[in-house]
């Protein structure tokens, strides 16, 4: 059956009860950093599709401004626009300022409540399912000419389309500079998120759907029409993005428009990169059982084991990374025992729940006011928490 080793998705009364410990997780590591004189930045990118009654609907993408007027009025800090497949949209996060926690809340929201959304203000024009999936299957046709990334041949083949949810990460020091312009400090940061990623795969990468969502360019052959990541590797266009003052297509990073003609278009940009430098990383899997809090504490994990790296060094010294595979699956296949699947790495792993614990002992130091109900460090907790997902008891 599918999804049967999954106990809870993010709108399940179980989840629900465990929000509190995780806005505690949260809310902790923001004011760790916040002592060490950092503003951590967090946004998310969530892709999905729609679904359209044929007899209805139309053959325009559907305008988004009524759903994102809606967004607005009930304090959503982000908006929908559309993707590049048929039918695909993408929400994204807007920079409102919103601490690392209000942006997990909306993006939990977003994973909840886009379904009803789209059906309630949409269905008169067709729509009549919204599928956040790591993989919607078919849902797209169509074949690149070779060596062209925009015009199709007559091939109508089927195109199964990969459905992501991004992290962005950037840091705030205490004059609202954003250190990712810095090239050590955000090569720093990146190699953090490098190194942790194969351990934590499974907070990114929930269902075993989200593993058929990096054999697509290979086992599909749909290389050429995907450029989804499928390893975890580094630089400016690799599945954990440096984005300095290129971006993942080497567009210029930062643009802003600095003159208009007659007719209000630009004729003159200045690159403000600085701004908008940051952190993309790129492998999680849209999903129901993507939880957005467990991913807001492991950027903010990474982000204190940058800056404390930093405070002790301000000149880093970065080590090289060589791009490495990600686990192939949930499960450990008794036919493949050498590669573990990503449940029991994360249970054989430590960084995640001993780094939290140490946060936690580190900061209620100094701070008497962080009162847990639990004897248990927060750490070991919630790591718990996470694999009781996948009915799964850490003995040890």
């Amino acid at each position: 059956m599918r999804n049967n080793y999954l106990s809870q998705s993010v709108s399940s009364p179980s989840f629900l009860a465990s929000v509190p410990l995780f806005n505690c997780a949260i809310t902790l590591l923001q004011d760790y950093i916040k002592q060490l004189g950092y503003q951590p930045q967090i946004h998310f990118e969530l892709e999905g599709c729609y679904q359209v009654n044929n007899a209805k609907s139309r053959t325009q993408k559907l305008n988004f401004d009524l759903i994102n007027q809606y967004l607005r009025s009930v304090d959503i800090d982000g908006e929908i626009v559309s993707e590049y497949w048929r039918n695909q949209w993408e929400y994204v996060s807007l920079f409102n300022g919103q601490s690392p926690l209000k942006e997990a809340m909306n993006l939990h929201q977003m994973l909840t409540q886009l379904p009803q959304i789209f059906q309630r203000l949409y269905g008169q024009h067709g729509v009549i399912n919204t599928l956040i999936e790591p993989v919607v299957w078919s849902g797209d046709q169509g074949k690149l000419a070779t060596g062209s990334s925009q015009i199709f041949t007559d091939d109508t083949r089927a195109v199964h389309i990969p459905n992501a949810i991004q992290l962005n990460a950037s840091v705030l020091n205490k004059q609202g500079m954003n250190l990712i312009a810095e090239k050590n400090f955000g090569e720093y940061l990146q190699f953090c998120f490098l190194r942790t990623s194969f351990e934590c795969s499974l907070l990114y990468l929930p269902e075993e759907a989200a593993f058929e969502r990096l054999l697509l360019k290979s086992y599909y052959g749909l290389a050429q029409e995907l450029c989804s990541p499928i390893d975890i590797s580094g630089g400016h266009q690799g599945s954990i993005a440096l984005y300095q003052k290129l971006g993942k297509h080497n567009q210029n990073m930062g643009e802003e428009p600095l003159l208009f003609d007659r007719y209000n278009k630009v004729i003159s940009v200045q690159q403000n990169w600085q701004k908008t430098a940051r952190i993309e990383h790129r492998l999680g899997a849209s999903s129901l059982y993507y939880n957005p809090y467990v991913n807001v504490i492991y950027g903010l994990l990474n982000i204190v084991d940058a800056i404390e790296a930093y405070e002790n060094d301000k000149c880093l010294s970065v080590p090289r990374f060589v791009s490495s595979t990600l686990p192939k699956s949930l499960f450990t296949h008794n036919d493949d025992i050498v590669s573990l699947g990503a449940i029991d790495i994360f249970t054989a792993s430590s960084w995640f729940s001993e780094s939290l614990n140490t946060v936690q002992e580190k900061y209620s130091k100094t701070n008497s006011t962080l009162v847990l109900e639990s004897p248990m460090l927060l750490g070991n907790k919630i790591k718990q928490i996470i694999l009781n997902t996948y009915q799964v008891n850490i003995t040890k």
